[in-house]
């Protein structure tokens, strides 16, 4: 009996595929459990639809996030960082404190998630940033740190 995946079913298959699974498997656990519906002409064309909005929706999810790239490498954002004698640096620079001052500065809210760096920023100068904005779209945001 061909079925269509409702939800993610373990040894079976993944949400949205038509699988051909037994006749009792499917009556008495995957229908009852509202894991799958049968496979009929008017599921698989409902299946369709669902499947064209969801690439749609990724669609413009990735301009938007290519938008959001191409602005934020436009972009040079200023953090301060407290100083001594000799230009010795004290504390450092995270990803946090580089996501306030894009939220606080450009109104760009982006979650301190995204903003990869290999070790916090220690030194003065200009740094870059990569910002993981989707998962085919990366920007590089360049951040200027300079003496408190």
């Amino acid at each position: 009996m061909k079925v269509i995946l409702t939800q993610d079913v373990k040894k079976v298959g993944k949400k949205g595929e038509i699988v051909d699974v037994k006749v009792g498997y499917a009556r008495n656990f995957l229908f009852k459990q509202n894991l799958a519906v049968e496979a009929t002409s008017q599921n698989l064309k409902e299946l369709d639809e669902q499947l064209a909005a969801i690439k749609k929706q990724n669609e413009e999810e990735l301009k938007a996030a290519q938008d959001l790239g191409k602005h934020i490498e436009e972009l040079q954002v200023e953090v301060k960082l407290k100083t001594g004698e000799g230009g010795r640096t004290f504390g450092s620079i995270s990803t946090k404190e580089i996501a306030d001052v894009l939220k606080a500065n450009f109104k760009i809210d982006i979650d301190k998630k995204k903003l990869q760096l290999d070790e916090p920023i220690k030194s003065l100068g200009t740094h870059t940033v990569t910002v993981k904005l989707h998962p085919e779209v990366n920007a590089q945001l360049k951040v200027k740190v300079s003496a408190e």
